[in-house]
């Protein structure tokens, strides 16, 4: 039985929650507001003296959520989770970095695991990665996912397709329909974002492989590495993409000079894409993705080196041509799956955007107003979890899955 502690109120810059039996409360004080100013969540020293572009770009003030909300633990019995999607009954499909998808009931019960998927280079970063349903799905019963496909020579980002089986138990003729190349022997960086755009064609995000010699490939436009790419459901490069006509480039490209974006969602009213990207040591990145548009890494950066080192000779946050990241992070947010709070049930959560934190160990709330952020705060800090994926479910709760292996339940009490 879920136990909800007394309502706390919130003080400093990060949120406090309570627990108990894998459940808990919050509340803030009755005189704030969704404009409310507080301190910036960030209190630790930042990796570098790098100056930001404008205003507001990092370390905005805080603010904190008024109306009172649960969070509960659905189960802790999943391993290695990176995608969610919901299916038409409420229930949630999920993604396991091993290589197998499960199906979560509202009261917790996870399913066994679907086969026919093919095989994942689980190694490292790579594995099963995230999922986003057809929007026929109640006719077709389409799934598309992305992978670490292994291959002669390494692995690589892929794409795949299949039909959920009637009796959920399998997917059925499952086909690879893109792969993102080169191949490369590596362990990191695949991206691994999916998602749908309104003309019902596939956006997907790549990573550049992180090492020095396929880094400089982010700003190769004859590599998908570092990439969004937009493709159709049978992995063709989709019609209108900024490259389509450019003989040196390759048509699938949307967007490019990305580091590892692993965060992908449309703002529910003006339409527009942004992402989210992992920095080195420090400069996480969240942008407004335009066709077309340059990114930067790695000639512009406002991080470092893992070692410490600086990055470039010498190292550059500012360039004409190279688009500014809306905010960044120094130190790190880690941010992985992430989403757009369209719903009604906690109205001040309108338009907001909702990352997931990995090394932060909390999901970042981030209030956005023309197209700039202006208040963060943290939630589920207390709980020690590496956020993967977060998403918006049907009936207004927020729906977030660990690296531990947790599923949580964010709604208003």
């Amino acid at each position: 039985m879920k136990k909800t502690l007394p309502a706390i109120l919130l003080s400093g810059a990060a949120l406090v929650a309570a627990c108990n039996n894998n459940a808990a409360s919050h509340t803030s004080g009755d005189s704030a507001t969704t404009d409310s100013i507080y301190p910036p969540v960030e209190t630790n020293k930042p990796n570098t003296d790098y100056k930001p572009a404008f205003e507001g770009q990092t370390r905005v003030a805080g603010v904190k959520t008024t109306t009172p909300y649960d969070f509960s633990v659905v189960t802790d019995k999943l391993k290695s989770p990176w995608g969610i999607a919901q299916l038409p009954d409420g229930r949630l499909l999920i993604t396991q970095k091993e290589g197998d998808m499960r199906i979560v009931s509202e009261d917790g019960t996870v399913s066994d695991a679907i086969s026919g998927i093919p095989k994942v280079d689980a190694q490292g970063q790579g594995g099963l990665l995230g999922l986003t349903l057809d929007p026929d799905f109640g006719s077709s019963r389409m799934v598309y996912w992305v992978f670490s496909e292994p291959v002669a020579g390494g692995n690589h980002t892929a794409v795949a397709k299949g039909r959920l089986a009637d009796d959920e138990k399998s997917i059925e003729n499952a086909q690879v329909i893109y792969q993102a190349l080169p191949t490369y022997d590596g362990k990191l960086h695949y991206g691994g974002r999916i998602l749908f755009d309104k003309d019902g064609n596939l956006l997907i995000s790549t990573g550049e492989r992180s090492d020095l010699e396929t880094r400089p490939q982010a700003q190769d436009l004859k590599s998908a590495l570092g990439k969004i790419v937009r493709i159709t459901k049978d992995g063709q490069p989709a019609a209108g993409n900024p490259f389509a006509n450019d003989a040196n480039a390759r048509p699938e490209i949307y967007s490019y000079g990305h580091r590892n974006v692993q965060g992908l969602a449309f703002h529910p009213e003006t339409g527009d894409l942004w992402e989210s990207e992992f920095g080195p040591r420090g400069g996480d990145e969240l942008n407004r993705v335009e066709a077309g548009k340059n990114y930067g890494w790695p000639t512009i950066t406002y991080g470092l080196e893992y070692s410490g080192k600086e990055i470039g000779a010498p190292p550059i946050q500012q360039k004409e041509g190279l688009e500014q990241p809306v905010y960044y992070w120094d130190p790190v947010l880690s941010p992985s799956g992430m989403t757009f709070y369209s719903g009604d049930a906690i109205p001040e959560w309108k338009n907001n955007l909702f990352i997931g934190g990995l090394s932060s160990t909390h999901i970042a709330r981030l209030v956005i107003k023309d197209n700039k952020v202006v208040g963060e705060e943290r939630l589920l800090a207390k709980e020690g979890q590496r956020f993967r994926d977060v998403i918006q479910g049907k009936s207004g709760e927020i729906f977030a899955v660990t690296d531990g292996g947790r599923l949580y339940r964010i709604a208003k009490k």
